[in-house]
């Protein structure tokens, strides 16, 4: 058991330490398959020490550090982690950059940040300073230290720190799916509130976990690490790259390890439902996977029976997805299902929808849309929809802004008081109560669980009627057989003071080998008139995009401002781009001819 008298994280790794030094905590699979490293609780603990001595000399508490790890370097970027928290300092998780947009990234996160010390490794510092943009390099004298060249003997020279919960243990980075990223603030207080919850609901469980989520990504950091050091169980890790380039890779870890807990976004399970053959996974066993975890993008209902139809034969049971919803701002989660049990799928009119209320209707009923439940609101968590134009709750059948409480959530941004008063500190206009943290999403409660609509700023409204973007990605995917799914991104422009539609739409890696011209005309009337006749809505451009070229955020979010930023800049990696000649605009009375 874990001392209840935990103020930190510093408080929780040197427990687990002393109750079980020589326990494995992680395994490091390079390439997905071969353990090149582990961590005991013990060697983790004195790493971490060390890590700290060497910062000690350099900086002070709270001060910001900057740990740049690849992928491939998990164990010691966990040990830098930890060796920030026992510093007292900041740590702030990030990749070496690799191009021009990252280095831009990177060079406006040590700024914004006020960075001063990075931590990496020795070869990373080397070809880190030779490529080191100017605009950093001006005025910033940084301390460099390769934790790699740090000998254990330098923990005798660790100097403790008193850590409490409301101090910063770390910056997580929001996606940057809708806007620029934002350093949201999370405490040690924050992580322990989390994983204390986490517990509550599934207190029985053997935690045992596969993790191929980048430990940059709040899932992969919260829900793998933090949480593996506070059930005191055990995880391996690998390069989200090794599962990219072969998803047989994941599984067979699951079953090599004997996994109870691993998961991602939904697009994971869709890449094992498309890449993983037979041949890969012969002796596979899922039987003991109990919570495969499923979220930080929208769920498809689709994605889970098909994952679920082809490897149930390996003992894979449906009732072990576990869908939630979360977010930087919260930490981790703000919702989740019930243990072992099937999420909640309801059918809702769609055109109610569209007007920001819910009917349920039967499956069969014309212009019914499948929602699925992300659960019912954690443990200590406080969830309200509320209207985002007159701040006020919506009655029971209505959508609206997700608004959340709870100890387990940030309450601020980095040295952004404007976005963190708006974000974090919103109250009912009726009652006064707050604060609150405004989500951004859209959604409804019914039988007290959460359903998820949408983002509130990727909303498009054409002929006064709301469109979440999803939706029509989803009938873009689906209108020809050369288009590959979950790779489309739909947005609107101002064209001459009206609302128009694009999609951006990736062509299928198989069908790009044989697509020609006749193919391309086939594909851009397939789309548009699938979207007329099932969403009264005209298309105004298509750009046909090469495979793998759609942006996204690291967890697999489509960056939809991103793409309309590219498409208006045509920096897009086309194959066509088409747009509807004004000869052939409709008027929306028209369309009701095609239905």
């Amino acid at each position: 058991m874990l001392s209840s008298s935990l103020k930190s994280l510093v408080d929780l790794l040197s427990d687990r330490a002393q109750k079980q030094p020589h326990n494995q905590a992680f395994t490091f699979l390079k390439d997905g398959e071969i353990e090149s490293g582990c961590l005991t609780y013990q060697n983790l603990d004195e790493q971490a020490r060390a890590i700290a001595a060497s910062l000690q000399s350099v900086t002070s508490v709270g001060q910001r550090v900057l740990l740049v790890y690849p992928f491939n370097a998990c164990l010691e970027l966990i040990t830098a982690i930890f060796g920030g928290f026992y510093a007292g300092a900041i740590a702030i998780p990030t990749q070496p950059p690799q191009n021009t947009a990252e280095w831009a990234d990177f060079s406006f996160r040590v700024q914004e940040c006020q960075v001063d010390v990075v931590l990496t490794s020795a070869a990373i510092i080397d070809k880190l300073q030779d490529a080191w943009p100017d605009q950093i390099r001006d005025g910033k004298n940084l301390s460099w230290i390769a934790t790699d060249r740090i000998l254990l003997d330098e923990a005798a020279n660790y100097q403790q720190r008193d850590i409490n919960r409301d101090a910063i243990a770390y910056f997580q980075y929001t996606s940057g799916s809708t806007g620029i990223p934002k350093a949201v603030t999370i405490t040690h207080g924050n992580v322990l509130e989390n994983c204390a919850n986490f517990q509550q609901k599934f207190p029985t469980l053997d935690f045992r976990a596969v993790n191929w989520l980048p430990l940059t990504h709040d899932m992969g950091l919260v829900a793998a690490i933090m949480q593996t050091l506070y059930a005191g169980g055990y995880a391996a890790l690998m390069s989200p790259i090794a599962v990219f380039q072969n998803p047989s890779r994941l599984l067979k870890a699951i079953s090599t390890y004997q996994a109870t807990i691993s998961g991602g976004p939904n697009f994971m399970y869709d890449l094992c439902v498309q890449r993983v053959k037979p041949e890969q996974i012969t002796d596979l066993d899922l039987s003991r996977w109990e919570i495969a975890g499923n979220g930080a993008e929208p769920i498809r209902p689709e994605t889970l029976e098909q994952f679920t139809a082809l490897f149930a034969p390996y003992g894979f049971r449906q009732e072990a997805f576990y869908l939630s919803y979360g977010m930087a701002e919260a930490t981790l989660w703000i919702s989740g299902g019930a243990f072992k049990e099937s999420s909640a799928i309801q059918f809702v009119d769609e055109q109610a929808l569209e007007q920001n209320r819910v009917v349920i209707v039967p499956e069969s009923q014309t212009g019914a849309r499948r929602v699925i439940s992300c659960g019912y609101p954690w443990p200590g968590n406080r969830v309200m929809i509320v209207n985002p134009q007159t701040l006020t709750p919506c009655l029971s059948d209505g959508v609206g802004e997700i608004w959340v409480q709870g100890l387990g959530l940030s309450s601020s941004y980095w040295h952004r008081p404007q976005e963190t008063e708006q974000t974090f500190q919103a109250y009912l206009a009726d009652s006064g109560q707050g604060p609150f943290l405004r989500t951004g999403d859209l959604g409804f409660i019914h039988n007290e669980q959460l359903f998820i609509t949408g983002r509130l700023k990727d909303i498009m409204i054409f002929w006064g009627r709301n469109f979440y973007p999803q939706i029509l990605e989803q009938t873009s995917q689906k209108s020809h057989p050369a288009l590959s799914t979950n790779t489309s991104a739909a947005f609107s422009l101002n064209v001459e003071g009206e609302e128009r539609l694009v999609i951006v739409q990736e062509v299928d890696r198989h069908a790009m080998r044989k697509l020609n011209s006749e193919q391309i005309a086939e594909i851009i009337t397939a789309i548009c008139q699938t979207i007329i006749m099932q969403h009264l809505v005209e298309v105004y451009a298509i750009a046909l995009i090469k495979p793998g070229t759609l942006p996204k955020t690291t967890s697999g979010k489509v960056q939809r401002r991103r793409c309309r930023d590219l498409f208006l800049a045509g920096e897009l990696a086309l194959v066509e781009q088409w747009y509807c000649p004004d000869s052939e605009r409709l008027d929306p009375a028209d369309l009701t001819n095609l239905m």
